[in-house]
């Protein structure tokens, strides 16, 4: 199968080294290789969009909050996303364009800051739970607890954050995405699920950030399906889903379909904290039609064009 448009969610190692480094240096070294794979995409004649994480970023402006919090009052979670996603964005836009044109592609890359849309009433909300930033001591996790925010004891390690993590419900900005697309353009939006913003007016007139974060993965199924992407695909560290991982008996998923994939969720084949979620989002999207691929980055080409790279989900 051959796709038209298709939404691509890079994972936390397209932006960092191979040792888990968040400098600068490293981080534009990480987008540089991706940009790579990404131009092989777009050469194949497919609209791109791309989303992205943002977990190491979002984690050092925490640290900045924390150290200066004594100097200038702490930015919400609502701002180091948005802040997150600005930077990511133009880096990776400056590093794709550089790629795009040495190829003699005329497409260049849009990145766009954006919103997504959560509900206030989320039971994500009544108990918090997804850890952010750093381990403290209890004397200085008090003075955020102070501030607003939520810290639990984490036994030896200290204590650490907590936010909620509601799910995403729409993409505000994906019309201008649409656009974007449809204009000739790469985009890159979406970053880390998107600023989470609630509307008061519950008719998109009166938007707010709202303290929290959001999968990027599941705002990357609805952004595919709202985009009308006929795939989307789950740029990992792994070329295949592994089921029975850490066995003698693990073995990597090809094609499979929602049915099978199911029945492996049920099993308990995919842990809560890594491979769990992209799988979710995965059968969330072809549900709706159209197929899913979850593989490694240096793969997404094949993915892309063919079914014979990754783990592919489709309907039947």
């Amino acid at each position: 199968m051959t796709s038209r448009r298709v939404v691509i969610a890079l994972g936390g190692n397209a932006m960092t080294g191979a040792d888990g480094s968040a400098t600068p240096g490293a981080q534009r070294d990480a987008l540089r290789e991706a940009s790579a794979h990404i131009a092989d995409v777009v050469a194949s004649g497919v609209e791109v969009v791309l989303t992205h994480g943002n977990g190491p970023q979002v984690g050092n402006l925490l640290v900045k909050n924390e150290l200066a919090a004594h100097v200038v009052p702490p930015v919400p979670l609502d701002w180091c996303v948005a802040q997150t996603q600005a930077t990511i964005a133009f880096t990776l836009s400056d590093e794709l364009d550089s790629a795009l044109a040495a190829r003699g592609l005329p497409q260049r890359t849009a990145g766009l800051v954006t919103r997504t849309l959560i509900d206030v009433e989320d039971p994500g909300f009544r108990e918090p739970s997804k850890p952010v930033g750093r381990f403290l001591p209890r004397e200085e996790a008090e003075r955020f607890v102070s501030l607003g925010q939520v810290w639990e004891d984490r036994g030896e390690k200290g204590w650490r954050r907590v936010v909620a993590s509601p799910e995403p419900t729409s993409v505000v900005d994906s019309p201008a995405i649409h656009a974007l697309a449809g204009a000739g353009f790469v985009v890159v939006c979406a970053g880390g699920g998107g600023i989470p913003v609630a509307d008061d007016g519950r008719d998109g007139s009166a938007l707010r950030g709202v303290e929290a974060v959001i999968d990027k993965d599941l705002t990357a199924a609805i952004l595919a399906r709202e985009l009308d992407a006929d795939t989307l695909v789950i740029a990992t560290d792994v070329p295949h889903v592994m089921i029975d991982f850490g066995t003698a008996n693990a073995r990597p998923l090809g094609r499979v379909t929602v049915a099978e994939m199911h029945a492996h969720a049920a099993a308990g084949q995919f842990a809560r904290g890594s491979m769990g979620p992209k799988v979710e989002a995965a059968l969330r999207f072809v549900a709706g039609g159209g197929r899913a691929v979850i593989t490694s980055l240096e793969h997404i080409a094949d993915a892309v064009s063919g079914d014979d790279a990754g783990t592919v989900i489709t309907a039947s």
